[in-house]
């Protein structure tokens, strides 16, 4: 959904996979100790029916593109009429998630949460509802359902979206640049992210633009790989690991040769789109509604996007958001079916043709409607089937403990910093430093 998320446009965009930079460790508190409410934050709420004229409220962040699939609900039940609220960052939604749940009151019925924050979920469950059942077993790709799934398995989120990731790419500045400009040509060029660096080593000297978006896009589609970034699966902590310190050192040692040197989501990372600032971006499917919205619909003259059928060093996921219910809410079955509907994979389908957020659906991925997807304004690419060979690539997918969150914007900041000047070494350990802070 992210992007996202991130959030989605960021609308500001239409991410919704984007970093969640707060306290995770705050809200985990939030999950488990009532700081404003009398009630017991452990105990369901007393269950009732809908009184005439209220609504099951539902809050998201950026665009989950429920608006004409909550109206054709509300007219197809209107005993059950729902009501949404819609937040344009995550950042600003779990900041207010995290004070109503400290309060225990307010809650709506149902919760967006992005992917990244389901770890704090997982870890305190006592305030959410267990929403498996037979009738949804096995609907969502693997990874997205065990991600939300306690140890003893309840299943506390509903996957809303997944971020399989490809390669977008201005293929009019590679062609100024000479290279290819097919996207069969430029996929068989950037199989691994040795070829893909050397590859923009190559664009740099040929053209003004940078090879990427910002070195946090880069760094957070590498991080997509590695299994065990940041925790161990007991939640250790281990952020001095070889392969977080790889990617570390591979994408500052890049960073004055390919990067623009700004951070993702910034306003100057959305300028880039819009001055021939960059050639390349990791993209995951909801990415493509952030690059139209800000590159401009239609395009510019002379602008041509296109995606390549590729990740280098094979599949990764980038977002994917969840719907939860809070055991606050008084509705708690009512949620459910609504939750358990716009989930399904005819819903995903229609949202993915709308906004291009990819479906998390078993089925929806082998909808004739997907598969055959093109997207106009990049270039009538295959989209469809582009991101499901993308999905089906997908090997590993990073262990998220507790922590992951946070730990993930600090590693984002310290990449930051050395874009703007400073000493990688010093940088890193200002980095190790903050992490230890955290614990």
């Amino acid at each position: 959904m992210r992007t996202t998320t991130t959030g989605p446009g960021r609308r500001p965009p239409r991410h919704r996979g984007r970093l969640a930079l707060g306290a995770v460790a705050a809200l985990v508190l939030g999950l488990t100790a009532a700081c404003g409410g009398d009630s017991d934050p452990t105990e369901s709420a007393e269950q009732q029916e809908l009184a005439e004229g209220e609504a099951l409220t539902i809050t998201t962040f950026g665009e989950f593109g429920y608006d004409e699939l909550i109206a054709q609900w509300n007219e197809e039940h209107p005993e059950l009429r729902v009501e949404q609220t819609k937040v344009s960052l995550w950042d600003d939604w779990k900041n207010e998630l995290n004070t109503l749940l400290q309060a225990n009151e307010g809650l709506p019925d149902i919760v967006a949460i992005e992917g990244d924050f389901m770890p704090a979920l997982v870890a305190a469950p006592e305030r959410w509802v267990d929403l498996s059942s037979e009738e949804v077993e096995g609907r969502w790709l693997e990874f997205k359902s065990e991600a939300a799934t306690t140890s003893d398995g309840q299943l506390l989120g509903y996957a809303t979206d997944a971020g399989p990731e490809a390669i977008c790419y201005r293929a009019d500045l590679f062609e100024e640049a000479g290279l290819p400009t097919d996207r069969d040509e430029v996929a068989a060029l950037m199989t691994t992210w040795e070829d893909y660096f050397a590859l923009g080593e190559e664009f740099v000297s040929k053209s003004d633009a940078k090879w990427y978006d910002a070195s946090g896009s880069v760094a957070q589609a590498m991080l997509n790989q590695v299994e065990h970034p940041f925790e161990q699966a007991d939640n250790t902590v281990d952020v001095e690991n070889d392969e977080l310190r790889a990617v570390y050192d591979t994408v500052t040692g890049y960073s004055e040769s390919l990067s623009p040197g700004v951070a993702q989501w910034s306003d100057d990372w959305t300028a880039g789109f819009q001055n021939d600032g960059f050639a390349t971006i990791p993209c995951p499917g909801w990415m493509r509604s952030n690059i139209r919205d800000n590159t401009g619909d239609p395009a510019p003259k002379g602008v041509v996007w296109d995606v390549a059928d590729v990740f280098p060093g094979g599949g990764g996921n980038w977002g994917g958001s969840y719907l939860a219910v809070p055991k606050a809410s008084a509705h708690q079955e009512q949620a459910k079916e609504f939750a358990a509907w716009i989930t399904a994979p005819e819903q995903q389908i229609q949202i993915f043709e709308q906004y291009g957020n990819f479906p998390s659906q078993v089925e929806a991925l082998e909808d004739p409607t997907l598969l055959e997807s093109v997207d106009p304004y990049f270039n009538d690419a295959p989209v469809g089937q582009i991101f499901s060979n993308r999905a089906s690539a997908i090997t590993v997918q990073p262990y998220h403990g507790p922590l992951y969150s946070d730990i993930l914007g600090k590693f984002q900041e310290a990449i930051t910093r050395v874009d703007q000047g400073e000493d990688p070494d010093k940088s890193w350990e200002t980095f190790v430093t903050e992490v230890e802070a955290l614990q």
